[in-house]
């Protein structure tokens, strides 16, 4: 393998990763860039043009600028189990260097468990304290030697044990739905075919950084992440891309034509399976809640963070399977069964922000109070039809079809290339430092400032460093993102 053949894979390499991470728009533009001057040493890849949009974007690129963001560039982890097989290692008295387990992996837990509990008599599943341990009769009869504190104690450890790989197995699909909501399968796409098509892999990497830039706290609708960049990237896509791995981040008409029959009604599978996992999940959240469905207003106690990602990823997948329907001519599906949209929580200050301007309830809040659940619809509780769909709409002032409710949302218009804000719980601030200092002051976060941090958040205001569009008001440092005080 020569230089220039290793430089080239390291990069993809690199922009592989970001597939799983949350890296901006300008770093990802940064990467391409220096993976194409590798693959192409002559000049014969990206054309004068295109290297000119990419390096507009690159421009702002940490590498370049010297300093990185001050946002996190990760999707939040699961904490692995490694601590609580330790110390089981520990009470069983294992010897050091015996314990060979992926602590990462909720089965190598239970398996762990299901080994070392055997010698206790323990089964998987049966961690009641109560009923499940064994009395001295069947201890002595089982040839346990240890007392029954240290039985008790080692019971505790495997209980302990058992939920902390259903908690991991839970946060690690909390992740996995999350990722899937803001950039489709991307997370799934393997090293392997993601570096066999550099121009896939280019707008792949580029457009799932444009999507999981984060909100913005504005009045504002979210802007549309397919940017002149990606525009570009896509157009450079011919007769022999991987327009198959395309499909799994843009589900568009253009890339549906590009597929097989058989790719098509794949794909429609994958969505509607991932649309039905995220529904039973928020049907869970929902019952254990108490959400007002008229308003859909943020209280304090509420898990607004975890309906948030859970609706966005049923959402997203929805809108992929109507787009997968619409390409295979099935939509007079939906004239049988129309699952509805699921709408977000809104924090109360921002709700307050958009009827202070004379708006009222979005919408498409009003149509979702009004038609029955789409988990109920799904698991076939409940009918809900097209036509419902669109007179409850028309109701409320809206076309369905216009709307997203009936059909794929309408093509919108292709923005220019913006640099990433540098937010601070949706906050744009000016500056990464600066962003750096209010987030540890607590500013924006719906909770106390910091004591003795008052000052320097007002002077953040009062030097122009919060550029965003927040009202100047007391939520600057208190109630933002709460809900109701």
């Amino acid at each position: 393998m020569t230089r220039f053949d290793h430089d080239v894979q390291s990069i993809l390499a690199e922009l592989h990763a970001s597939l799983d991470q949350r890296r901006r728009p300008e770093d990802i533009a940064e990467l391409i860039l220096r993976a194409d001057l590798a693959l192409e040493p002559d000049g014969q890849g990206l054309t004068s043009r295109e290297r000119a949009l990419l390096e507009r974007a690159a421009a702002n690129s940490g590498r370049r600028c010297g300093y990185a963001t001050s946002m996190n560039e990760d999707f939040a982890r699961p904490i692995g189990g490694a601590r609580q097989v330790a110390a089981t290692a520990r009470l069983f008295e294992m010897p050091d260097g015996s314990t060979q387990v992926d602590t990462d992996t909720p089965d190598a837990l239970m398996a762990f468990a299901a080994q070392v509990g055997s010698g206790i008599g323990w089964i998987p599943g049966h961690s009641d304290f109560l009923a499940d341990r064994l009395g001295r009769e069947k201890r002595a009869a089982a040839g346990m030697e240890v007392s029954k504190r240290q039985y008790n104690r080692r019971f505790r450890a495997l209980r302990r044990l058992e939920a902390k790989a259903g908690t991991l197995r839970g946060e690690q699909d909390k992740r996995r739905l999350t990722l899937l909501g803001r950039s489709g399968f991307a997370a799934r796409i393997s090293p392997e075919r993601f570096q066999s098509d550099p121009a896939a892999a280019y707008f792949v990497a580029y457009y799932v950084a444009r999507r999981n830039i984060r909100r913005e706290f504005s009045l504002s609708s979210r802007g549309n992440p397919f940017d002149e960049i990606a525009e570009m990237l896509l157009r450079r896509c011919g007769n022999g891309t991987d327009w198959w791995m395309i499909s799994w981040v843009y589900t568009t008409a253009k890339v549906l034509a590009r597929l097989t029959d058989t790719e098509r009604g794949q794909l429609l599978g994958m969505w509607s399976a991932a649309m039905r996992e995220c529904a039973d999940l928020l049907e869970e959240l929902w019952k254990r809640s108490e959400f007002d469905r008229e308003d859909m207003v943020v209280y304090r106690g509420d898990d607004s963070t975890t309906w948030n990602l859970m609706a966005q990823a049923y959402n997203t997948a929805r809108l992929s399977w109507l787009d997968c329907l619409t390409a295979m001519g099935a939509l007079h599906l939906l004239d049988v069964a129309c699952p509805g949209k699921v709408m977000r929580l809104m924090a109360y200050d921002l709700v307050r922000w958009h009827r202070s301007t004379g708006s009222d309830v979005d919408p498409d809040t009003l149509v979702w109070a009004r038609l029955p659940l789409p988990w109920d619809v799904l698991n076939g509780r409940t009918s809900c039809t097209r036509h419902q769909v669109e007179m409850v709409c028309l109701r409320a002032g809206i076309t369905a079809s216009q709307r997203g409710w009936t059909a794929p949302r309408p093509k919108r218009s292709v923005p220019h290339f913006q640099p990433t804000p540098e937010l601070v719980h949706g906050v744009t601030i000016a500056d990464p430092v600066w962003a750096s200092l209010l987030r540890s002051a607590g500013a924006f976060s719906g909770k106390h400032v910091k004591p003795g941090r008052e000052a320097e958040i007002a002077r953040a205001f009062d030097s122009g460093v919060v550029t965003g569009d927040l009202p100047a008001s007391p939520e600057r440092g208190g109630d933002h993102g709460t809900g109701r005080p």
